[in-house]
């Protein structure tokens, strides 16, 4: 008895240590952190806040549509990385994942103006998986090879130009944005100008979710940026393809020349811009 009440406290010693070496999963520590400071500011910000726009401001309005070239140099901070890397995705990866999850909404590739049904979320994605076909051994192989965001290589964009009389200034406000895919050739595999839209997304309803993406910022790292500031501040060049016309009809379907086309694309940019100018000549 005398033992067994000495050897009672050690015992007891011995425990305590491998009782405080257990850590539940609820207490188990966080990742360590990318940095020597915890970058917050990007998240908790909202949009741009943008001027309210009545419609007796609107002295002059043109509706246009562009084209957004992610291969240019201009436009690749919309495309990089390929792959997510910590906070940072591709302006594609953050839309998929947004339409996924039921926080923006997908609609048909000829609903620019919202008026349809949108798309379901659980199938939009799964119904842009490719199938090929191929023979192994004498007999034919069919496989799915579903969609992926690094196929997005143009972003087309709705947006409407004004004259603001109130401000007295030109302004621009985007409405829809809709991503592409390109076409390979089947000889050569090389990319073609083909475009396959995928789906248009009301920008509005997207602008939080982009706001919260945070993007390279090469100047300055410690100064994020967000996709919605590309968009607001227009860091990006564009192409326009179309404008507001009763016969709806985009620049190719009128303009065979491909040196042409841009010549009127620049030409509506004129247009534009000079209304502006316009507006202070009595």
């Amino acid at each position: 008895m005398i033992k067994f009440l000495i050897l009672l406290p050690i015992i007891s010693m011995l425990m305590i240590p491998q009782a405080h070496g257990q850590v539940s999963p609820e207490e188990a520590p966080p990742p360590p952190r990318d940095g020597f400071y915890e970058r917050r500011a990007i998240h908790e910000r909202g949009p741009i806040e943008l001027p309210y726009i009545r419609e007796a401001d609107v002295l002059w309005s043109l509706r246009v549509w562009q084209r957004i070239d992610l291969r240019e140099r201009m436009n690749q901070v919309l495309y990089f990385p390929e792959n997510p890397s910590g906070d940072y995705k591709s302006l594609m990866q953050v839309l998929k994942e947004a339409i996924l999850a039921g926080e923006i909404r997908a609609y048909g590739v000829d609903d620019d103006s919202f008026q349809g049904e949108p798309l379901d979320p659980e199938t939009v994605f799964e119904n842009l998986a490719e199938q090929l076909t191929f023979t192994v051994e004498g007999e034919e192989v069919t496989q799915m090879i579903p969609f992926s965001t690094t196929d997005v290589y143009i972003f087309r964009i709705k947006e409407e130009w004004f004259i603001d009389k109130r401000r007295g200034q030109l302004d621009v406000r985007i409405i829809g944005i809709s991503p592409a895919m390109l076409f390979r050739d089947e000889q050569t595999g090389e990319l073609t100008n083909i475009q396959e839209p995928l789906f248009w997304i009301p920008f509005e309803e997207a602008r939080p979710i982009l706001a919260g993406a945070p993007i390279y910022n090469v100047h300055n790292s410690s100064q994020l940026m967000s996709f919605d500031d590309i968009f607001i501040r227009r860091f990006f060049n564009a192409t326009i393809y179309r404008e507001d016309r009763p016969d709806n009809r985009v620049i190719s379907e009128y303009i065979e020349d491909p040196i042409e086309r841009l010549l009127e694309a620049e030409r509506i940019k004129e247009r534009i811009r000079n209304m502006e100018l316009d507006l202070w000549h009595y």
